[in-house]
């Protein structure tokens, strides 16, 4: 009897996939129902050899051409059916109605989700540069992802992961499986402010400082508000010279009547000086 036989005859009555510790443990428990010895060699089975022999399966089975094929999904092992025979089991179970397909933005979402993970919903957001709001919930919804605990970081965002069920809809063994795609593991993802640092507020208060210093440079360095200074001194210096010429011509508006009044007072002290001598008797 080979082991190889065994996985076969329990895979082929299994309603699901089963995991390597499923079947090692019902391996395990198959002598309490035997009707015959077990050899030893069947009864204590390392993960390895379990492993190992399950992979020989697989190979064996596709190259024997057969309707099924052994495939580990999420890391469980089960029998599936070749997709050229679809057709025909579709006609012996009746049509059953399928869940909607993924949209083009679910599906770049759990894209960035596999690559990344565990991530939050603003990293998300980051590198496909919209909202995943809603599409976060569709996935979640469908099972495909879930949640993965709090980011350790300003806030404690709730983190994501993909789920068993991702694997099994596409079909992939563990995330190992997923195509390569460096480049969206290489995307940088920015942290929130305030976790450069051990105390958050440090942060804040430089950006505060720092923004009221390039304020005050900017207030410096403003050319207009140097020209409109220049242009106010010009206007006040304007004013004052203007000042000044209505100051000298009022000075020689004065110093005239001055003038004019002296030359009267003049005439006048002239005619009685005249008067005088005339009536003075000694000059007779």
């Amino acid at each position: 009897m080979e082991l190889k036989l065994v996985l076969e005859s329990i895979l082929f009555s299994s309603q699901k996939p089963l995991s390597i510790a499923e079947l090692r443990a019902c391996i395990k428990e198959a002598p309490g129902y035997a009707e015959e010895p077990i050899p030893t060699e069947l009864q204590q089975v390392k993960t390895a050899v379990l492993e190992q022999t399950l992979e020989d399966l697989s190979r064996d089975i596709n190259a024997m051409g057969r309707s099924f094929r052994l495939t580990c999904v999420a890391g469980s092992w089960q029998f599936v059916n070749a997709p050229e025979y679809v057709a025909w089991i579709k006609a012996l179970v009746g049509h059953r109605p399928r869940a909607p397909r993924l949209t083009q933005a679910a599906l770049e979402t759990l894209a960035i989700i596999a690559y990344r993970q565990p991530l939050t919903r603003a990293e998300a957001e980051q590198i496909r540069g919209v909202s995943v709001d809603g599409v976060l919930k569709v996935l979640i919804e469908r099972g495909l992802v879930e949640q993965a605990g709090r980011a350790e970081v300003l806030g404690r965002p709730m983190t994501f992961r993909t789920t068993e069920l991702f694997l099994e809809y596409f079909g992939l063994k563990d995330l190992e499986d997923l195509p390569s795609a460096d480049e969206l593991r290489r995307i940088p993802v920015e942290k929130p402010p305030g976790l450069n640092t051990s105390d958050p507020e440090l942060d804040t208060a430089d950006d505060a400082d720092s923004g009221a210093d390039t304020d005050e440079e900017s207030e410096d360095n403003d050319p207009d508000e140097k020209c409109d200074a220049s242009d106010a001194d010009d206007a006040s210096d304007a004013d004052e010279d203007a000042f000044d010429e209505d100051d000298d011509e009022d000075w020689e508006s004065d110093e005239d009547e001055n003038v004019e009044e002296e030359e009267e007072s003049s005439a006048g002290n002239g005619f009685d000086d005249d008067a005088e001598l005339e009536n003075d008797p000694s000059r007779n």
